[in-house]
């Protein structure tokens, strides 16, 4: 039974000890123009993204910052009424016609997102002709829940879900006919990054850098459900920090509790990625970047389940009865008694980390304007990605000494078109500010995107100009 695995909620209470994919929100510069980065970032904020860019010239010779948070739910099926019911009021109970409705509102492609991303630190340096270097530590959430009909009827009426009428005990239906499309998708990733960039030409019309990054990345947990026209996958794997009650399976010789790591975490997976980038400024005025990032792979091997195509049965269970839904999600389509998955132990299994293609251009219209155009594209279909490319207009204007305003566009990702909003207090040496992924989204009653990202200790020495 996997009760208090809330798959995303109960991770952020986990982490930030006090409180419940799009990308870069432990970032508030890049959430306040809507993920828009590649031509902005410098110094250690091109960990990530285009290690190329530790190689530009006009790098801090120091630069740091501690403790950068940031996170986002979205919908486009519930309206925010519902959405923060989820959010604020998970100890309520569900009556008969609210389980209706959210059984039709969950029938969605994008039903539910969530992304946390924490910057625990963040340290870069820049040495004249040798290039940059940089590290970091970052812990990226995501989740996502896509549903067809008989899912989410399954899900919130259990056994009184249409597709149940007809059935009698005992009785078994296919999976991969009744569930396609479904997607239920978690990953819980602490990453050690390095990376290192250097300038490969430099004249006065052009300059050229390239760079390369490594991470190592521990798995704190993973869930994956995907049921497709062709492919069945299911499989769990969670850190002993969940508290899970694997009940007899424990028993299971093949049930693997050799492999979880140590330290505060506890991980349960282990892996190594690589960034490798290029980036390019043409005159004064015009940036271009272009990276591959999250090369490489994870094998999960501490408490790890798997599950194949088959049939499942009618349940007992009357479905969800409260609104912390993410909890109940597990035991209905986890490795709970009243799961439809058969799950058993196994040894390791080997997944590909989530790869992306990151292009930009970006356009310095004058000293207090500047201007990037970014594309993100995934490179695979693996949780932690990104459900669909996502493209982004963003800008930066200084409207006065110490302060930056931060806006654009963005749409894709799963989280639909978005126009975001950042505030930055900017001096030679200090930065702090705060910012929303989605202005619209915190206060619009339909597709609702609840962002923030803020960071009030981000410090740089020996920069040209504060950023």
């Amino acid at each position: 039974m996997m009760k208090k695995i809330a798959f995303a909620g109960l991770l952020a209470i986990f982490l930030t000890g006090n409180a419940s994919a799009q990308n870069e929100l432990n970032n508030f510069t890049a959430t306040g123009r809507g993920g828009v980065i590649n031509t902005f970032a410098t110094d250690y904020q091109a960990v990530g993204i285009n290690p190329a860019i530790l190689g530009r010239s006009d790098n801090a010779l120091f630069a740091f910052s501690i403790g950068e948070i940031g996170a986002g739910v979205s919908s486009k099926s519930l309206t925010h009424e519902q959405l923060n019911k989820f959010i604020y009021h998970s100890d309520e109970k569900l009556d008969s016609l609210q389980k209706r409705e959210f059984a039709t509102a969950f029938n969605n492609e994008d039903a539910f997102n969530l992304n946390i991303d924490i910057s625990t630190l963040a340290v870069s340096t820049h040495i004249p002709k040798i290039g940059g270097f940089a590290f970091s530590n970052r812990i990226r959430v995501t989740g996502h829940l896509g549903l067809n009909k008989n899912a989410s009827e399954i899900l919130f009426l259990g056994q009184n879900a249409p597709i149940f009428q007809d059935l009698q005990i005992g009785d078994t239906i296919g999976i991969r006919r009744t569930l396609n499309p479904t997607f239920v998708k978690m990953q819980i990733l602490n990453e050690w990054n390095l990376a290192y960039g250097a300038e490969l030409i430099s004249s006065p019309g052009f300059k050229l850098q390239a760079g390369i990054g490594y991470k190592l990345v521990q798995g704190v947990g993973v869930i994956e459900i995907a049921v497709d026209a062709e492919n069945v996958t299911a499989y769990t794997a969670l850190s002993p920090k969940f508290d899970v009650n694997y009940g007899d399976l424990v028993n299971d010789p093949n049930f693997n509790t050799t492999d979880i790591g140590e330290g505060f975490f506890k991980p349960v997976g282990k892996g190594h990625g690589f960034d490798l980038g290029v980036a390019a400024e043409i005159g004064t005025k015009v940036k271009a970047s272009l990276s591959v990032t999250d090369i490489g792979s994870i094998k999960w091997r501490g408490n790890l389940l798997t599950a194949n195509d088959q049939y499942i049965q009618k349940t007992n269970s009357d479905g969800i009865e409260t609104f912390d839904f993410l909890e109940e999600v597990i035991d209905l389509a986890g490795t709970g008694s009243d799961s439809q998955f058969n799950f058993s132990p196994d040894s390791e299994l080997k997944r590909k980390l989530p790869t992306k293609l990151r292009t930009g251009v970006g356009y310095k219209l004058s000293n207090t304007l500047e201007a990037g155009l970014d594309a993100t594209i995934p490179l695979n279909d693996v949780a932690g990605n990104l459900e669909d490319p996502f493209v982004g207009l963003g800008v930066d204007y200084k409207v006065a000494e110490h302060l930056k305003l931060s806006s654009g566009f963005s749409a894709g990702a799963g989280y639909g078109a978005s126009i975001p909003l950042g505030f930055t207090f900017v001096s030679s040496m200090y930065e702090f500010g705060v910012a929303t992924r989605d202005l619209v989204g915190l206060f619009s009653t339909e597709n609702p995107y609840l962002s923030i990202a803020f960071g009030f200790l981000r410090f740089k020495f020996g920069s040209i100009e504060a950023r």
